[in-house]
């Protein structure tokens, strides 16, 4: 039996599910042994980028005429899902794909979507998106960073703070200020090719309480020239506007990787309890681990209808921002909940960093915290009320 049982989406068809076997395949064999050494150095290698940009993995739900898979986010889905489930660590290609190249597509002009989408798709640019603000979190009409126009260019300048893919990305659209006198209205997006600029530099890789092989960093902009063509779009103020019509694809996609994670947690418990024995008989024998696994497995199958149910809309342009926020709040909330009872069932074992799901403990917690805090997720959902 399966740790969670639901039927096939409708979205997902039978092309699709042999794209996902692929998929998994190439997660298990050509990243998954290299975990524990990105674990070590806190970043994934930059050939794994490009490993995944030749298999085809990067931008696959941007058009072909970029570069892209021309398929949609149940391309995306499945990638996430098996890089969760083979236990690859790090590998921040979900916010590359799902996040930075729509931004791209959705907002930019066809000289930009021309100029970034192809080289995201082939690995030589890795997306970051810089939001938060070592005083700014998700009060984006607050940031400090500013991009003031100069002639044919725009001078940047400000910090940025926990950013996904710091220390490796070399495209990164930065949020900021054009006209510091207007709150939402002055917001903009920028796109900074780091390979191309004078005074950008990336702080410390910050230590973390989880996503060990994840590099998450500071960022700092003095005076970084940009041409005014890196605006993305064609007019200044549109940047709030903007983050607030992707962010209900953001949220929903926190919400796949804490479903991955709910079901990568029980198959590792289920098949842990099976074997370990405690008392002469397996851990599993015992009444109080069946029902345990019986409440996280009807959770965790009522939870796989729901999301597959947002993708459903979301794939078809009807996912409103409340109903991601719900699927945002309630996934991750949980998936912390159902890693602390599967490792309570590891017993001393699950306390150990060796076992997986001592680091899937630690990686889950911050699911609660990004892309909006599940108190800000309530807050948006309050409003329908």
């Amino acid at each position: 039996m399966s740790a969670v049982q639901t039927a096939r989406p409708s979205w997902k068809t039978d092309e699709l599910v042999m794209f996902e076997g692929e998929v998994a395949k190439f997660y298990q064999r050509e990243l998954a042994p290299h975990v524990e050494t990105w674990r070590e150095q806190g970043k994934v290698d930059r050939w794994a980028w490009e490993k995944a940009g030749e298999q085809g993995l990067l931008c696959m739900s941007m058009p072909e005429e970029y570069g892209g898979l021309g398929g949609t986010f149940a391309h995306e889905q499945i990638s996430i899902e098996q890089q969760i489930l083979a236990g690859v660590e790090g590998f921040g290609a979900a916010l590359h794909n799902t996040i930075v190249a729509p931004y791209i597509l959705h907002y930019g002009t066809e000289e930009q979507k021309q100029r970034w989408l192809p080289r995201m798709a082939t690995g030589e640019l890795v997306g970051a998106i810089a939001m938060t603000e070592p005083g700014t979190g998700s009060d984006l009409q607050a940031v400090k960073t500013t991009a003031l126009k100069e002639g044919n260019q725009y001078v940047v300048n400000g910090q940025k703070t926990f950013i996904t893919n710091g220390q490796t990305a070399n495209l990164i659209i930065v949020v900021a200020k054009t006209d510091p006198s207007e709150g939402a209205k002055g917001v903009s997006l920028m796109i900074v090719e780091t390979d191309e600029v004078d005074g950008f530099e990336r702080g410390r890789n910050l230590k973390k309480l989880g996503n060990k092989a994840q590099d998450t960093s500071e960022l700092f902009f003095s005076d970084v020239k940009i041409p005014t063509e890196n605006l993305l779009g064609t007019e200044e103020g549109q940047g709030f506007f903007q983050l607030m019509e992707q962010l209900p694809q953001e949220r929903h996609e926190i919400a796949v990787q804490a479903m991955a994670g709910i079901e990568r947690a029980l198959e590792l418990t289920i098949e842990y309890v099976k074997e370990r024995q405690a008392f002469g008989r397996p851990v599993m024998a015992f009444q109080n681990t069946q029902f345990k696994l019986a409440e996280c497995k009807s959770k965790a199958t009522m939870a796989r209808v729901f999301v597959d149910y947002c993708t459903e809309q979301l794939i078809a342009g009807k996912l409103d921002a409340a109903t991601a926020s719900m699927s945002k709040m309630l996934l991750s909330d949980l998936e912390n909940e159902i890693v602390d009872e599967c490792l309570q069932l590891f017993g001393g074992y699950g306390y150990m960093d060796e076992y997986p799901i001592s680091r899937m403990y630690a990686d889950a917690r911050v699911q609660r915290i990004y892309g909006g805090t599940n108190e800000i997720m309530k807050l948006l959902i309050a409003r329908t009320l």
